[in-house]
Protein backbone atom coordinates (compact mmCIF):
# COMPACT_ATOMS: atom_id res chain seq x y z
CA UNK A 1 0.00 0.00 0.00
CA UNK A 2 1.62 3.53 -0.81
CA UNK A 3 1.86 6.24 1.44
CA UNK A 4 1.71 10.02 0.30
CA UNK A 5 2.45 12.69 2.62
CA UNK A 6 0.70 16.54 1.91
CA UNK A 7 1.47 19.46 4.17
CA UNK A 8 -0.84 22.38 4.74
CA UNK A 9 -3.67 19.51 4.84
CA UNK A 10 -5.87 20.08 8.01
CA UNK A 11 -8.24 21.94 5.78
CA UNK A 12 -8.60 23.30 2.30
CA UNK A 13 -7.49 20.97 -1.09
CA UNK A 14 -4.98 19.34 1.17
CA UNK A 15 -7.71 17.86 3.33
CA UNK A 16 -9.76 17.35 0.11
CA UNK A 17 -7.06 15.32 -1.25
CA UNK A 18 -6.26 13.32 1.71
CA UNK A 19 -9.76 12.35 1.76
CA UNK A 20 -9.70 11.21 -2.16
CA UNK A 21 -5.97 9.24 -1.44
CA UNK A 22 -8.31 7.25 1.36
CA UNK A 23 -10.88 6.43 -1.30
CA UNK A 24 -8.01 4.75 -3.16
CA UNK A 25 -6.53 2.58 -0.62
CA UNK A 26 -3.35 5.09 0.02
CA UNK A 27 -2.43 6.02 3.37
CA UNK A 28 -1.84 9.11 4.23
CA UNK A 29 0.19 11.64 6.88
CA UNK A 30 -1.39 15.41 7.10
CA UNK A 31 0.21 17.81 8.71
CA UNK A 32 -0.31 21.60 9.21
CA UNK A 33 1.35 24.38 11.93
CA UNK A 34 -2.13 24.27 13.64
CA UNK A 35 -2.00 21.46 16.31
CA UNK A 36 -6.35 22.39 16.69
CA UNK A 37 -7.12 21.87 13.40
CA UNK A 38 -4.65 19.16 12.59
CA UNK A 39 -6.69 16.92 15.31
CA UNK A 40 -9.85 17.90 13.16
CA UNK A 41 -8.70 16.54 10.60
CA UNK A 42 -7.60 13.42 11.49
CA UNK A 43 -10.63 12.30 13.22
CA UNK A 44 -12.61 13.72 10.51
CA UNK A 45 -10.24 11.59 7.85
CA UNK A 46 -10.39 8.37 10.53
CA UNK A 47 -14.26 8.20 10.25
CA UNK A 48 -14.48 7.73 6.74
CA UNK A 49 -10.78 5.66 6.37
CA UNK A 50 -11.42 1.94 5.17
CA UNK A 51 -8.39 0.21 4.47
CA UNK A 52 -6.01 2.96 4.52
CA UNK A 53 -4.22 4.70 7.52
CA UNK A 54 -4.33 8.20 8.31
CA UNK A 55 -1.71 9.81 10.56
CA UNK A 56 -1.07 13.48 11.59
CA UNK A 57 2.41 15.60 11.97
CA UNK A 58 2.55 19.30 13.28
CA UNK A 59 4.97 20.42 11.20
CA UNK A 60 5.39 24.37 10.16
CA UNK A 61 7.53 24.25 6.97
CA UNK A 62 9.59 27.57 7.74
CA UNK A 63 11.65 25.25 10.00
CA UNK A 64 13.80 22.57 8.21
CA UNK A 65 13.34 20.83 11.24
CA UNK A 66 10.10 20.29 11.51
CA UNK A 67 10.49 19.06 8.03
CA UNK A 68 12.88 16.54 8.64
CA UNK A 69 10.65 15.61 11.84
CA UNK A 70 7.32 15.24 9.33
CA UNK A 71 9.93 13.11 7.05
CA UNK A 72 11.11 10.94 9.96
CA UNK A 73 7.44 10.51 11.41
CA UNK A 74 6.12 9.38 7.66
CA UNK A 75 8.63 6.63 7.29
CA UNK A 76 8.48 5.54 11.13
CA UNK A 77 4.54 5.45 10.42
CA UNK A 78 4.64 3.81 7.73
CA UNK A 79 8.47 2.72 6.22
CA UNK A 80 8.28 4.21 2.70
CA UNK A 81 6.90 7.76 1.60
CA UNK A 82 5.82 7.41 -2.13
CA UNK A 83 4.02 10.43 -2.99
CA UNK A 84 5.09 14.31 -0.95
CA UNK A 85 2.58 17.21 -2.18
CA UNK A 86 4.11 20.80 -1.17
CA UNK A 87 0.62 22.27 -0.33
CA UNK A 88 1.20 24.48 2.48
CA UNK A 89 0.79 28.25 1.64
CA UNK A 90 -0.20 31.51 2.80
CA UNK A 91 -2.47 34.41 1.12
CA UNK A 92 -1.33 37.75 0.68
CA UNK A 93 -3.64 41.19 2.50
CA UNK A 94 -4.81 42.95 -0.35
CA UNK A 95 -1.97 45.69 -0.71
CA UNK A 96 0.30 47.42 -2.78
CA UNK A 97 3.69 46.01 -2.63
CA UNK A 98 5.16 49.10 -0.92
CA UNK A 99 2.53 49.10 1.75
CA UNK A 100 3.49 45.59 2.63
CA UNK A 101 5.38 45.31 5.88
CA UNK A 102 8.82 43.32 6.08
CA UNK A 103 6.60 40.68 8.33
CA UNK A 104 4.31 40.44 5.99
CA UNK A 105 6.42 39.54 2.64
CA UNK A 106 9.08 37.31 4.19
CA UNK A 107 6.26 35.25 6.23
CA UNK A 108 4.70 35.10 2.20
CA UNK A 109 7.76 34.09 0.59
CA UNK A 110 8.91 31.72 3.65
CA UNK A 111 5.89 29.65 3.37
CA UNK A 112 4.90 29.58 -0.30
CA UNK A 113 8.41 29.60 -1.79
CA UNK A 114 11.36 28.90 1.00
CA UNK A 115 9.10 26.34 2.36
CA UNK A 116 8.57 23.87 -0.66
CA UNK A 117 11.94 24.46 -1.72
CA UNK A 118 13.63 23.25 1.34
CA UNK A 119 11.11 20.40 1.80
CA UNK A 120 11.33 19.47 -1.86
CA UNK A 121 15.19 19.53 -1.27
CA UNK A 122 14.70 17.41 1.71
CA UNK A 123 12.14 14.27 0.51
CA UNK A 124 14.51 14.42 -2.33
CA UNK A 125 17.43 13.06 -1.17
CA UNK A 126 14.93 9.84 0.31
CA UNK A 127 13.18 9.59 -3.05
CA UNK A 128 16.70 9.26 -4.33
CA UNK A 129 18.37 7.01 -2.10
CA UNK A 130 15.08 5.07 -2.44
CA UNK A 131 14.80 5.16 -6.48
CA UNK A 132 11.37 6.05 -6.46
CA UNK A 133 8.52 8.37 -5.22
CA UNK A 134 6.93 11.60 -6.83
CA UNK A 135 6.68 15.13 -5.61
CA UNK A 136 4.38 17.23 -6.52
CA UNK A 137 4.18 21.54 -5.57
CA UNK A 138 1.42 23.73 -6.04
CA UNK A 139 1.30 26.37 -8.22
CA UNK A 140 -1.04 29.58 -7.43
CA UNK A 141 -1.80 32.67 -8.88
CA UNK A 142 0.76 34.54 -10.85
CA UNK A 143 2.20 30.70 -11.87
CA UNK A 144 1.33 31.71 -15.50
CA UNK A 145 2.47 35.34 -14.86
CA UNK A 146 -0.85 37.10 -14.03
CA UNK A 147 -0.56 40.43 -12.22
CA UNK A 148 -2.92 41.60 -9.83
CA UNK A 149 -2.91 44.40 -7.43
CA UNK A 150 -2.71 43.18 -3.78
CA UNK A 151 -1.32 38.96 -4.94
CA UNK A 152 2.30 40.53 -6.33
CA UNK A 153 4.21 38.98 -3.35
CA UNK A 154 2.36 35.83 -3.51
CA UNK A 155 2.19 35.76 -7.64
CA UNK A 156 6.34 35.69 -7.27
CA UNK A 157 6.07 33.01 -4.33
CA UNK A 158 4.25 30.69 -7.41
CA UNK A 159 5.94 32.18 -10.27
CA UNK A 160 8.84 30.80 -8.74
CA UNK A 161 7.11 27.63 -7.47
CA UNK A 162 6.68 26.87 -11.24
CA UNK A 163 10.23 27.85 -12.47
CA UNK A 164 11.97 26.04 -9.30
CA UNK A 165 9.57 23.04 -10.15
CA UNK A 166 10.66 22.73 -13.73
CA UNK A 167 14.18 22.94 -13.12
CA UNK A 168 14.23 20.53 -10.49
CA UNK A 169 12.28 18.32 -13.46
CA UNK A 170 15.00 18.49 -15.79
CA UNK A 171 17.94 18.27 -13.24
CA UNK A 172 15.91 14.49 -12.06
CA UNK A 173 15.78 13.86 -15.44
CA UNK A 174 19.78 14.58 -16.44
CA UNK A 175 20.51 12.54 -12.72
CA UNK A 176 17.86 9.66 -13.54
CA UNK A 177 17.28 9.43 -10.27
CA UNK A 178 13.87 7.50 -10.53
CA UNK A 179 11.69 9.78 -8.80
CA UNK A 180 8.65 11.52 -10.86
CA UNK A 181 8.74 15.50 -10.23
CA UNK A 182 5.30 17.77 -11.01
CA UNK A 183 3.19 20.54 -10.92
CA UNK A 184 -0.32 20.96 -9.62
CA UNK A 185 -2.49 23.98 -11.21
CA UNK A 186 -5.52 23.94 -8.78
CA UNK A 187 -7.26 27.20 -10.66
CA UNK A 188 -9.31 29.28 -8.12
CA UNK A 189 -10.79 27.16 -5.19
CA UNK A 190 -13.70 28.57 -3.09
CA UNK A 191 -12.12 28.27 0.51
CA UNK A 192 -11.71 30.34 3.26
CA UNK A 193 -8.31 30.99 1.90
CA UNK A 194 -9.52 33.90 -0.07
CA UNK A 195 -10.65 36.02 2.58
CA UNK A 196 -7.54 35.45 4.85
CA UNK A 197 -3.83 36.75 5.12
CA UNK A 198 -0.59 35.40 6.05
CA UNK A 199 -2.02 32.57 7.95
CA UNK A 200 -5.44 33.99 8.97
CA UNK A 201 -4.34 36.85 10.61
CA UNK A 202 -5.43 39.13 8.81
CA UNK A 203 -9.34 39.67 6.52
CA UNK A 204 -9.24 40.54 2.53
CA UNK A 205 -12.24 42.15 2.19
CA UNK A 206 -12.59 41.13 -1.66
CA UNK A 207 -14.29 43.72 -4.18
CA UNK A 208 -17.24 43.02 -6.40
CA UNK A 209 -15.63 42.66 -9.64
CA UNK A 210 -12.96 40.17 -7.84
CA UNK A 211 -16.12 37.76 -6.07
CA UNK A 212 -17.78 38.28 -9.84
CA UNK A 213 -14.86 36.65 -11.34
CA UNK A 214 -14.36 34.36 -8.55
CA UNK A 215 -18.14 33.16 -9.07
CA UNK A 216 -17.13 32.26 -12.75
CA UNK A 217 -13.92 30.36 -12.51
CA UNK A 218 -13.51 28.94 -8.76
CA UNK A 219 -14.71 25.43 -7.21
CA UNK A 220 -14.81 23.67 -4.13
CA UNK A 221 -11.86 22.05 -3.56
CA UNK A 222 -13.42 18.71 -3.46
CA UNK A 223 -14.33 18.55 -6.93
CA UNK A 224 -10.68 19.84 -7.86
CA UNK A 225 -9.17 17.03 -5.19
CA UNK A 226 -10.82 13.88 -7.09
CA UNK A 227 -9.16 15.43 -10.47
CA UNK A 228 -5.63 16.09 -8.92
CA UNK A 229 -5.44 12.36 -6.87
CA UNK A 230 -6.65 10.51 -9.98
CA UNK A 231 -4.02 11.78 -12.27
CA UNK A 232 -1.03 11.86 -9.67
CA UNK A 233 -1.65 7.87 -9.32
CA UNK A 234 -2.32 7.25 -13.13
CA UNK A 235 0.87 9.15 -13.75
CA UNK A 236 4.34 8.04 -14.94
CA UNK A 237 5.94 10.87 -16.43
CA UNK A 238 8.82 13.50 -15.03
CA UNK A 239 7.56 17.62 -15.12
CA UNK A 240 3.86 16.54 -15.50
CA UNK A 241 1.58 19.53 -15.57
CA UNK A 242 -1.54 18.83 -13.66
CA UNK A 243 -4.28 20.87 -14.70
CA UNK A 244 -8.04 21.90 -13.49
CA UNK A 245 -8.69 25.01 -14.67
CA UNK A 246 -7.28 25.04 -18.20
CA UNK A 247 -7.79 28.06 -20.60
CA UNK A 248 -10.28 26.71 -22.57
CA UNK A 249 -12.30 25.84 -19.48
CA UNK A 250 -12.20 28.77 -18.00
CA UNK A 251 -13.09 30.45 -21.69
CA UNK A 252 -16.07 28.34 -21.73
CA UNK A 253 -17.21 29.34 -18.19
CA UNK A 254 -17.05 33.36 -19.36
CA UNK A 255 -19.09 32.80 -22.01
CA UNK A 256 -21.69 30.64 -20.42
CA UNK A 257 -21.33 33.03 -17.18
CA UNK A 258 -24.81 34.98 -18.06
CA UNK A 259 -26.86 31.82 -17.74
CA UNK A 260 -24.72 29.60 -15.29
CA UNK A 261 -24.97 31.97 -12.18
CA UNK A 262 -23.05 31.04 -8.90
CA UNK A 263 -22.98 32.89 -5.61
CA UNK A 264 -20.38 31.06 -3.84
CA UNK A 265 -19.97 34.05 -0.97
CA UNK A 266 -23.63 33.59 0.27
CA UNK A 267 -21.61 31.19 2.49
CA UNK A 268 -18.35 32.14 2.34
CA UNK A 269 -18.38 35.37 3.12
CA UNK A 270 -16.36 38.35 1.58
CA UNK A 271 -13.88 38.88 4.22
CA UNK A 272 -15.97 41.58 6.58
CA UNK A 273 -16.26 40.83 10.04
Amino acid sequence: MKTVVITGSARGLGFEMAKVFLNNNVNVVISDVNEENLKKAKENLESISKNASVEACKCNVTNTEDIENLIKFAKEKFSKIDIWINNAGVNQPEKAIWELTEEEINIILDVDLKGTINATRLIMKEMEAQKSGAIYNVEGYGSNDAMMLGLSIYGTAKRGITYFTQALAKENETRNTGVIVGRLSPGIMITDFLVNAVGDKEKIVLSEKTKKVYNILGDYPDVIAKHMVENMLSNTKNDVHIEWLTNRKAAWRFMTSSFNKRDFFKTLGDGKE
